[in-house]
C-alpha cells in the first residue's frame, strides 16, 4: 500500500480496507476523522450512536498498522461471535477472556505474540493479571481501544471499577500506543471523565450526531396487564420481524414470554438466573433467526450487534435516558426502519427505586456509593420526564446529550407525542391492520401466480438463501449480509460479479464467499 511520507498508512490506504473488507465505498459521518486521528498516532475520544459503525473506526487501522491491536471489551459472551464477525469480514481476530479453557490460554497469546492476530478482544479484568501483562510487555500494541468507554465514569450508566486500570496498564506498555476510547451514550460529564480516568493525551474528540432517524420512538403509560396485551398485538401485527422485549425483573420476564407464547407468539426468555447453555441457546436462537423475539432483562445487554432488529419494546422503565437509548439502539442497526416503545407505570418508578437503593457496592467507599446512589437517582429522574413528557420524544433525547435540536423545529414529527399516538389508537390500528393483512396476502398470493417480479418477494428469497448459507458456516444470518443489504440488491438487481460488488455492504471477501448463490437467485 502506498504509504505517508512518515510511513503511516494514508486515508485511502483506510478507504481501501473499508472496501476489500466491509464492502463500502466511503467512511460514515465521524469515522473518517476518527480513523485518520488514529493513524497519525493521536488519542481519540468518539462518541458515536449505536448502528453508526464504531468497531470499524479501530478494525480498519487494525488491518493497517502491524502489530495486535487491544481492544478492551466488558462483552465476555459476545467476544466470540465478534471474533467470527472479523473472520467473515476476513480479518484476523481473537479473545482473552475468562471463557478459555486454562490450556488454551498460553497457546492464544503465543499465536498473538507469532502474528497470528490483527485484533484481540480482552476484557477489563485481564489487565491486572500478570500472565497477560506479561505478554503485552513482549507485543507491539499499535492501539489500545477501549468499547463502551462510559463504564469507567461513576456518572454513567454502567461503571465497571475494572475498567479504571486501564490508564495504569496503557501507562506499562514498553512503548505508548495510542488510546481510542469509544462509546455510544456519553454526556459532557462523563466525556470530560473518560478523558481523565484513561489518562487520554490531548485526544481529538468526535461527537457524531446522536440522532437516529431511522428510529421511530413512543411513550405509554399502561398497566401490566394491558401491556401483554398489547405486546402482542403488536408482535402478531408484523409477523416477520425480529425483535427484543425488555422486562425489569427475570419473574417478569418468565410470566411475558408465558403469555406471549400462549397468544401464539414464538417467544423465548434470556435473563441471568437461566443457566449458561439456556442463555447461550436463547442468545444463538435469536441471532441466527431461529426464534424472532426474545423476552430479556437487561442481562441481554451492550454490543447485540444482530442487524435486523425490527422493533425494541421496554416494559418498565430503565434507570436511565442512557440506558433506554442503547436499549432503544439495538433496533434498526441497519438503517432500515424500526420501532421504539416504552410501556410504563408508576409501579416500574417504585421497581427502579428499589434497584438503587440495594445497588451492589462492592469496592465503594462508603462515600462512593453516596454518591453513586444519588447520581443514579439523578438520571431516574430524567428518564421519567422523558416517559411522561408531552413534546416530542426526539427533542428531548437529543437535548438530554447536549445536542443543537433547533433543525427539528417544533417536532420530529416521527414519535408518539408529535404525532398523536396512543395505546387506545393503536389497539383499533392493530385490529384493522391484522384484517387489512389478511387481505393483503390473499392479493398477493394471487399477484404472484402471475408476477415473479415483486420486490417483497424477492428479498424474502434473499433472506432464504442468506439463513440458508448462515447455516453451513454455522453462522448467524446478519454475518452474512445485513438486511439493508439486500434490499439494495432488490433495488438494484445486480447481474454480475461487478455489479454485486457495487451494492453497499458487499465486500471483495464476502462477494468471493456468497457472491455465485445470491447472482443465482438474483437472475432466477
Amino acid at each position: 500500500m502506498e504509504a505517508a511520507q512518515d510511513g503511516r498508512p494514508t486515508m485511502d490506504d483506510a478507504r481501501a480496507v473499508l472496501a476489500q473488507h466491509f464492502g463500502y465505498q466511503a467512511f460514515r459521518p465521524g469515522q473518517e476523522r476518527v480513523i485518520e486521528a488514529v493513524l497519525q498516532g493521536r488519542d481519540v475520544l468518539a462518541v458515536m450512536p449505536t448502528g453508526s459503525g464504531k468497531s470499524v473506526c479501530y478494525q480498519v487501522p487494525a488491518v493497517l498498522l502491524d502489530g495486535l491491536t487491544i481492544v478492551v471489551s466488558p462483552l465476555v459472551s459476545l467476544m466470540a461471535d465478534q471474533v467470527r464477525a472479523l473472520k467473515e469480514a476476513g480479518i484476523r481476530g481473537s479473545f482473552f477472556n475468562s471463557t478459555l479453557k486454562p490450556h488454551v490460554r498460553p497457546e492464544v497469546l503465543r499465536r498473538a505474540l507469532a502474528g497470528w492476530y490483527d485484533i484481540m478482544y480482552v476484557a477489563p479484568e485481564r489487565l491486572s493479571d500478570p500472565v497477560f501483562c506479561e505478554f503485552a510487555a513482549q507485543a507491539r500494541i499499535p492501539i489500545v481501544a477501549v468499547d463502551e468507554a462510559h463504564c469507567v465514569s461513576q456518572w454513567g450508566q454502567d461503571f465497571r471499577p475494572a475498567y479504571q486500570q486501564i490508564a495504569a496498564f496503557v501507562e506499562s506498555l514498553p512503548v505508548r500506543p495510542p488510546v481510542m476510547a469509544l462509546t455510544a451514550t456519553a454526556t459532557g460529564r462523563v466525556r470530560s471523565d473518560i478523558s481523565g480516568l484513561l489518562a487520554l493525551r490531548n485526544p481529538v474528540v468526535q461527537v457524531s450526531g446522536f440522532d437516529r432517524p431511522n428510529l421511530r420512538f413512543a411513550s405509554f403509560e399502561l398497566q401490566p396487564k394491558r401491556r401483554e396485551q398489547w405486546v402482542a398485538g403488536y408482535i402478531r401485527q408484523h409477523p416477520g420481524d425480529a425483535g427484543i422485549v425488555y422486562a425489569q425483573t427475570r419473574k417478569k420476564v418468565e410470566q411475558l414470554a408465558d403469555k406471549l407464547r400462549e397468544q401464539g407468539v414464538a417467544a423465548l426468555a434470556y435473563h441471568a438466573g437461566m443457566s449458561d447453555d439456556d442463555r447461550t441457546e436463547a442468545q444463538r436462537a435469536f441471532a441466527h433467526d431461529d426464534c424472532l423475539v426474545l423476552v430479556a432483562t437487561t442481562a441481554f445487554g451492550m454490543g447485540i450487534d444482530k442487524s435486523n432488529v425490527r422493533f425494541v419494546i421496554n416494559c418498565g422503565l430503565p434507570l436511565s435516558l442512557e440506558e433506554y437509548y442503547q436499549e432503544a439502539g439495538r433496533a434498526g442497526r441497519d438503517g432500515e426502519p424500526a420501532d421504539c416503545y416504552l410501556l410504563w407505570s408508576k409501579g416500574d418508578i417504585r421497581t427502579c427505586h428499589f434497584f438503587i437503593d440495594n445497588i451492589d457496592a462492592e469496592g465503594l467507599s462508603p462515600e462512593e456509593r453516596e454518591r453513586v446512589v444519588a447520581n443514579k437517582e439523578r438520571l431516574l429522574g430524567e428518564m421519567i420526564g422523558y416517559a411522561m413528557s408531552e413534546t416530542c420524544l426526539r427533542r428531548r433525547i437529543l437535548r438530554y446529550f447536549g445536542q443543537d435540536v433547533s433543525a427539528l423545529g417544533d417536532g420530529c414529527g416521527r414519535c408518539s407525542a408529535c404525532d398523536g399516538e396512543t395505546p387506545e389508537r393503536y389497539l383499533r390500528q392493530q385490529r384493522r391492520a391484522s384484517a387489512a393483512v389478511e387481505r393483503v396476502r390473499a392479493a398477493r398470493a394471487l399477484r404472484d401466480e402471475v408476477s415473479h417480479d415483486d420486490d417483497d418477494q424477492l428479498f424474502e428469497r434473499l433472506r432464504v438463501l442468506r439463513k440458508q448459507l448462515a447455516e453451513q458456516q454455522g453462522l448467524p444470518p446478519y454475518m452474512v449480509f445485513s438486511d439493508a443489504t439486500l434490499r439494495a440488491m432488490v433495488r438494484r438487481r445486480p447481474q454480475t460479479a461487478e455489479e454485486l460488488l457495487q451494492v453497499s455492504g458487499v465486500g471483495q471477501v464476502k462477494l468471493e464467499r456468497y457472491g455465485k448463490a445470491f447472482l443465482r437467485e438474483l437472475e432466477a
